[in-house]
């Protein structure tokens, strides 16, 4: 994958340094300090790609920052069904202060459809039409990404979908097979020349300036010999975990899907990344031999209720709710909203609390957030509107939450070469026998601050969020690389995938590249790869619910060879 990082030289300060046994650091090379350890620049495109965003919630909002904060690609339109989500959107990347016009914001992504069939056609006609639309940021609900990607497929736009790609895998394999059609048709139907789209899958993990040196190191400059076993926590965060998938849009497998996918298929596809894809894509994947899972709802039940909260059923009328942790009011107006803060994840809550906050101050903004808190439903509330949102006061004993709090997943790998010396003896450079073990815990102080370590035959790699520690068996030396802490979200993943999405993107469009090549040069993942960690993650999940052990290479044959063969 092309590098989007600015080279460094030595005048810029020293990026790594090494200890052994209390000696002073050694500085480091100057192949190491380059690359990783400064904010890439601005991308410039002479002819700015045209973003249109489906979906202005908050992750809408993430893809529409990043793309203007790392290009100076334009963000032409929206399509979101709610008024004021739609107009605070496009006052923020759009229109500004000024009127919106047609051409720049939709009440739901089927409008767009609409006009654009209708603007390709008056431009086939000859008449002067508005620019049309590039490429495209999927940004709605999970459960909604299959009817938007295949309702605009045929159109050909490049898209970049939010994980997960779907919630179920028949629902991802229905995308797979619409975007595929859509790779091999003949073009669109504007009478533009031939070119196939670019597909992006929102895996951010992939793109953080951390992540992007740590694959760099273990598979490129393999500073640890061969992989051996990861092992790689996400730490969701205790109240984290409560706002999204006790209380929030997540909190039901019945309704989105198991937290393993709708949480931390970013962090199964980051196991793959590293342990499944060859650095230089040149190669067949080293595919994995077992799944195994397990893992369940342990604490978010009515059995952990303590006594003392008695038969409420929302924090506002909860005798105990002082001395609860969870306590709604705590973590949003408490710990949130007198701070300040009326931002993420207080208005999620409600989004128009920030304009509340700003216009009627922390008074006016406190009252609107009780009001909201206060809101609960009983056993004659029918169940459809209990599903249909979030219920953000709730009791965290008493919610209709059924996904996993705690979840551990453990692939394994077989010898796989792909040759054989003059000898006969296998190849097993990066192919070799190894393990990978993940552990989703809601549990945390930290916020999805991913650790883990990396045990290989030279050596052994220690990394959380900010730091990898590297140390040699042969010298017996730890080196330390703290690479550039990027801004934005996902340690400048967000920034990072915009960026090289659209670079993609441009260099189909100016026909410097075909979409395949484009597509592995930037983006360092295809639609095949992107499918394929989806699936592994609802193999754990077969795993996990029949308590089994899933053979991967049987599994694939059974559960999506044959549904694919069947399109």
């Amino acid at each position: 994958m092309r590098n989007f990082f600015k080279r460094r030289s030595v005048a810029d300060g020293t990026a790594a340094s090494a200890t052994v046994d209390g000696q002073q650091p050694q500085p480091a090379t100057l192949e190491e300090q380059d690359e990783f350890f400064k904010a890439p620049g601005k991308q410039d495109f002479k002819n700015p790609p045209r973003v249109l965003v489906i979906g202005a919630g908050s992750r809408g909002n993430a893809y529409a920052r990043s793309t203007v904060a790392s290009t100076n690609a334009i963000i032409a339109a929206v399509a979101e069904p709610i008024p004021y989500k739609r107009g605070e959107f496009g006052k923020k990347f759009i229109w500004g202060e000024g009127q919106a016009q047609p051409e720049q914001e939709f009440e739901n992504w089927k409008d767009w459809v609409k006009f654009e069939e209708t603007r390709r056609k008056r431009q086939a006609a000859g008449e002067t039409v508005e620019k049309g639309i590039d490429a495209v940021f999927v940004c709605v609900l999970d459960e909604m990404h299959e009817e938007v990607v295949c309702g605009i497929a045929h159109l050909q736009v490049h898209l970049c979908v939010e994980k997960p790609l779907s919630t179920s895998l028949k629902s991802c394999m229905n995308i797979y097979g619409a975007l595929k059609d859509a790779q091999s048709a003949t073009g669109p139907s504007d009478g533009n020349a031939k070119r196939q789209p670019i597909f992006g899958i929102c895996h951010v993990l992939r793109y953080s300036p951390h992540n992007m040196l740590l694959r760099h190191l273990v598979l490129d400059k393999e500073v640890i010999g061969d992989v051996l076993s990861i092992e790689h926590v996400e730490p969701v965060g205790w109240w984290h975990f409560s706002h999204s998938y006790v209380r929030g849009n997540w909190r039901k497998e019945s309704t989105t899907a198991p937290s393993l996918l709708t949480k931390s298929c970013h962090d199964i596809d980051f196991l793959m990344w590293m342990l499944c894809s060859p650095p230089d894509g040149s190669k067949e994947p080293h595919l994995p031999s077992y799944v195994t899972s397990t893992g369940s709802r342990k604490f978010f039940r009515n059995e952990r209720k303590p006594k003392a909260a008695g038969a409420a059923t929302n924090c506002l009328s909860c005798s105990y709710e002082q001395d609860c942790d969870y306590s709604a009011k705590k973590i949003y107006l408490e710990k949130q909203l007198k701070f300040g803060n009326a931002n993420w994840p207080v208005k999620i809550v409600n989004p128009e609390i920030e304009d509340c906050y700003k216009t009627s101050g922390l008074d006016g903004a406190s009252k609107m957030l009780l009001n909201n808190l206060s809101e609960d439903y009983n056993e004659e509330t029918p169940v459809h509107e209990i599903e249909a949102r979030p219920w953000f006061g709730r009791c965290v004993w008493e919610s209709d939450n059924d996904v996993c709090d705690d979840q551990c997943v453990t692939i394994t790998w077989d010898d796989d070469p792909l040759t054989r010396d003059e000898n006969g003896k296998a190849e097993l450079k990066q192919r070799g026998a190894k393990t990978a073990q993940f552990h989703m815990i809601a549990f945390t102080e930290n916020i999805c601050e991913r650790r883990g370590r990396i045990y290989g035959s030279k050596g052994e790699i220690e990394y959380d969020s900010k730091t990898i520690k590297v140390h040699n068996f042969g010298t017996g030396y730890t080196k330390v690389h703290k690479p550039h802490l990027a801004t934005g979200g996902h340690g400048g993943g967000d920034d990072g995938l915009a960026r090289q999405f659209l670079m993609a993107v441009d260099a189909v469009e100016r026909q410097e590249m075909s979409a395949p090549e484009a597509q592995r040069e930037f983006l360092g993942c295809d639609l095949e790869e992107a499918f394929r960690s989806h699936a592994l993650v609802f193999a754990a999940e077969e795993a996990r619910t029949k308590r089994s052990v899933v053979e991967w290479k049987a599994w694939w044959r059974d559960q999506v060879e044959q549904q694919l063969h069947q399109r």
